[in-house]
């Protein structure tokens, strides 16, 4: 299984445009992808791919969260969703 942590860098962290945005990218992905706060038992996991979960992670700017995946291309699948959870998604 792959991780990876990223700090959320939207100002209002994952909330509507922001997780909408980072869902999208999710649910093109041939692979499942997981999220939860750093800290946050493994099992705990929401699914990434879901506007909702990410809405009720309650992940905040600055909050560190960890993705996960499994199977072909999962490397390369975090490398970008980390990418976008780098940028701030609010900016216009």
């Amino acid at each position: 299984m792959s991780e990876r942590k990223v700090t959320i860098a939207s100002r209002v962290g994952l909330h509507a445009r922001p997780a909408s945005i980072f869902a999208a990218a999710v649910a093109g992905l041939t692979i499942e992808v997981t999220i939860a706060l750093e800290g946050d038992a493994a099992e705990d996991a929401m699914d990434a791919s879901s506007i909702l979960s990410l809405m009720s992670l309650g992940a905040a700017n600055g909050d560190v969260v960890v993705l996960r995946a499994e199977g072909d291309g999962a490397d390369e699948a975090l490398d970008s969703l980390v990418k976008i959870l780098e940028r701030d998604l609010d900016a216009a």
